[in-house]
């Protein structure tokens, strides 16, 4: 059909760079797709460089990074299928919103304004950051074993480590910090979205089961915010953790997004 979606958007999250969506870039352009991984501003660098030099991250900002997704969108001729992994979900989300995309999938998404449930395992995991009010004006990443208790928890030791070599960088402290002080101040903040905008194209949360820094219960409670009549479903998958795009079984979690997003596409 000619109105079948031919682009594919995937989102990064925080801790990671484009790189994390490696697998999944392949898998769909064998499928024919045209898959773009848009970084943030000033990310455009790999990941050895960024650990050795993180400074562009310090100063980096949610409104910053939707402007840039928004202009890598405008580009686009028809609207693509947007993913998102972690806070790229929270992002998505934020495009969904303001009108972008034919369908969307957020993979253990971090939660848009309002969601206030904060597991232990969620508390844990970003404490690193929240430790220090003065990592708001800091790059802040993880030791391997912070890494592997928010990310990999599930995956074998020496498999946990490669993927913390290949992958991980450090985050902007100050979008966390900004995040968790959005529910305390007066009106919407940089990750708000309409839960009632009938609008937005249809979403669907993926959930790992055994996912410590975005939890199931943040999907399930971010998903139940949505009160209009667009489609928002949650599909939890059992045994995966919070890097469910580099895990074992993640072209099952491919295929299954993939489809759910064809046959929902507006």
């Amino acid at each position: 059909m000619s109105d079948t979606p031919d682009t594919i958007v995937l989102i990064h999250g925080f801790w990671v760079t484009p790189r994390s969506w490696e697998h999944w870039v392949t898998h769909y352009q064998d499928k024919g797709f045209r898959v773009l991984t848009p970084t943030y501003p000033g990310l455009d660098a790999e990941v050895e460089a960024l650990n050795a030099d993180p400074s562009p991250l310090e100063t980096l900002t949610a409104p910053q990074i939707i402007e840039h997704l928004t202009t890598v969108l405008d580009a686009l001729p028809t609207p693509p299928i947007i993913m998102g992994h972690s806070a790229g979900g929270a992002f998505t989300q934020v495009l969904l919103d303001r009108g972008y995309g034919t369908s969307a999938v957020a993979l253990n998404s971090a939660p848009t304004e309002g969601v206030a449930i904060t597991p232990f395992s969620q508390l844990r995991s970003t404490f690193p950051v929240l430790r220090n009010p003065a990592n708001r004006h800091r790059a802040v990443g993880f030791t391997f074993e912070q890494w592997h208790y928010a990310f990999t928890n599930t995956f074998d030791e020496d498999e946990s480590r490669a993927l913390y070599q290949r992958y991980a960088i450090p985050a902007a402290g100050g979008i966390l910090w900004d995040s968790v002080l959005a529910n305390l101040l007066p009106g919407p903040q940089a990750i708000a979205v309409d839960y009632h905008n009938d609008q937005r194209a249809p979403l669907l949360f993926i959930s790992g089961s055994k996912d410590h820094i975005m939890p199931p219960s943040v999907q399930q409670s971010n998903a139940r915010h949505y009160q209009g009549d667009t489609i928002t479903e949650v599909k939890l998958y059992d045994g995966y953790a919070h890097l469910l795009p580099a895990q074992q079984g993640w072209q099952t979690i491919a295929d299954d997004a993939l489809d759910w997003a064809l046959r929902h596409a507006r």
